[in-house]
């Protein structure tokens, strides 16, 4: 369910392009989630207020980047390319986590994991040239498709943070705070930057994306992890863009282009090799 909300949120950044802008989406989404959240959040804040006080800095950097940052840019891109790029694209955020974890933290990064992030980046390289290698040469590459990247660098960096940030708060509580966090920085900009005119179908895309795609989704992940274990969530999580696309087809029109498919399988299958890899080295005994 959690990954059948975040590929909806793909088709909404698309569909949001033309009725409102980034930073417009970006803010009411937040707000929406935050006085969802505030009525659940409330007891358990005022109980963890310690702990809270401690981990404020780092639920702040949090939000900059998981709440604010990456959907923003995640927008932007969506003007410039398609629903099923941005869902490929995507996988790559494991991969980039895996090695932001080795670069900041000192994890160790197998050989498998580095072959499986090669495989991953000649997916999403076919499926930025639309499988023109000459043409990456030739032509700059889509200001979308950059743009999703650069969101994804921005969500890997925080899902690195996350697990390396480990705290005893409620995930109601961390949500609030991070969603918080995004309505207070995002505010100046829709004031400071020139506004479109928000359209009416505009109001069933935010309350998706602030509903379904920011409260619901991460409590339903956070929750199956609960249940099964974040080494079998994982493997969901490469449903992604199969579902991104499946959505993207049905209700945008999407074409499906065979660069598209082995672009899309190729990214998949390095994401798995990556993932089995450090799965494996980290079940692999320590000698002493």
């Amino acid at each position: 369910m959690a990954i059948m909300l975040w590929g909806g949120n793909a088709v909404v950044a698309k569909l949001s392009a033309a009725v409102i802008s980034p930073a417009d989406v970006t803010f009411f989404r937040w707000l929406v989630a935050a006085l969802l959240l505030a009525p659940f959040a409330a007891g358990p804040i005022l109980r963890h207020r310690a702990e809270l006080g401690h981990q404020l800095p780092r639920m702040i950097v949090l939000g900059l980047l998981g709440c604010a940052l990456f959907p923003y840019l995640m927008y932007v891109a969506a003007a410039h390319t398609k629903a099923i790029n941005i869902g490929i694209i995507q996988t790559l955020m494991p991969l980039m986590a895996i090695g932001l974890s080795g670069v900041l933290f000192g994890f160790a990064i197998s050989g498998g994991s580095v072959a499986g992030a090669l495989i991953s980046l000649l997916g999403v390289v076919i499926v930025v040239c639309q499988g023109r290698l000459d043409l990456l040469l030739s032509h700059p590459p889509n200001r979308g498709d950059l743009m999703m990247l650069a969101a994804t660098a921005c969500f890997a960096l925080y899902s690195a943070l996350l697990a390396r940030w480990r705290s005893s708060l409620p995930l109601t509580v961390s949500l609030f705070v991070q969603s918080c966090t995004a309505v207070v920085v995002l505010f100046p900009v829709i004031m400071l930057l020139p506004h479109q005119a928000m359209e009416p179908e505009a109001l069933p895309l935010i309350a998706y994306a602030g509903a379904l795609g920011s409260v619901a989704a991460p409590l339903l992940w956070m929750n199956g992890i609960a249940r099964i274990g974040s080494a079998r969530a994982s493997i969901f999580f490469n449903l992604l863009p199969l579902v991104t696309a499946a959505l993207a087809i049905v209700t945008l029109g999407e074409p499906l282009t065979l660069p598209l498919v082995v672009g899309g399988l190729l990214a998949l299958l390095g994401v798995v090799l990556a993932e089995r890899a450090a799965k494996s080295a980290a079940a692999r005994p320590v000698r002493i």
